[in-house]
């Protein structure tokens, strides 16, 4: 697991502004919310949510934004990558009436979780929030598999106007569920956590990952919490104990980033 496996892309799908999805052979078991250390050959190796479960074909997808994104952007149908794991704890379903947060790309990771609850024939709402409507992506992936699905967007180019987060708040007004799942920009999912009580919750946290494999400590969160290895997947027990959850990260060299200043 710890070696890479050599593969070539499959596919490879522009899903909105910047925005792609790539597929690939990996014909071992993963659990929606894991993901997977991904080496793009002469650039770098990093940590890619799975955003594709379909037996056989594991799949991500991602947003151009650095070095490495942007040389994994511009690979193409043919063209070979590295695929190490699947590490971490993923999500898990619990009860019969859930509600999914995607805020930006954090939904690709939740999809794999919402084919799957529907597959239970369990009754599952999704909330997907971006900036703004040229960003949304995966709504008709996930209306075909007979979820309600609801768009807000900052800008109100589409949908309700406002934030993901504001949004479930009104779902849940009018809904009872019995478990929450969200992925996303963590100001978001910390203010989604605040406000739903006692509610069943389950976040997935991002962090600046070297090994994936807890020796290096440099996603660690809370008292000795390694995100890469007990996460990315935590629940509400567990964030309640995470006093930097909502608060900072740390980058390549350790130091605290706010997130009040990203």
């Amino acid at each position: 697991m710890n070696s890479p496996q050599v593969t070539p892309i499959l596919s490879n799908k522009v899903e909105a502004f910047n925005i792609k999805t790539l597929t690939f052979q990996f014909p071992g078991a993963v659990t929606p919310g894991q993901y997977f250390m991904i080496w793009i050959p002469g650039v770098d190796e990093i940590p890619m949510s799975v955003s594709v479960i379909r037996g056989a074909v594991k799949g991500i997808t991602f947003r151009k934004v650095g070095e490495a994104t942007n040389a994994l952007y511009n690979l193409q149908k043919g063209d070979r990558i590295g695929v190490r794991g699947p590490y971490g704890h993923g999500f898990r379903l619990r009860g019969q009436r859930l509600l999914f947060v995607g805020g930006g790309t954090g939904v690709a990771m939740l999809a794999p979780l919402v084919e799957r609850g529907r597959h239970k024939r369990l009754d599952v709402t999704v909330i997907i929030g971006v900036k703004t409507k040229k960003e949304l992506f995966f709504e008709e992936r996930l209306k075909q598999t007979g979820a309600t699905v609801l768009v807000s967007t900052d800008d109100g180019t589409r949908g309700y106007k406002g934030f993901a987060s504001d949004l479930a708040k009104e779902v849940l007004t009018k809904k009872t569920v019995n478990s929450i799942y969200t992925c996303g920009p963590e100001p978001m999912m910390k203010e989604l956590f605040a406000s739903t009580g006692t509610v069943p919750f389950q976040a997935s946290l991002e962090r600046y990952m070297k090994c994936a494999i807890g020796i290096c400590g440099q996603c660690c969160v809370g008292k000795g919490l390694r995100v890469c290895a007990d996460g990315p997947v935590f629940d509400r027990t567990t964030l309640s104990n995470i006093g930097d959850f909502g608060q900072f990260k740390r980058d390549a060299a350790g130091r605290k980033i706010f997130f009040t200043d990203d």
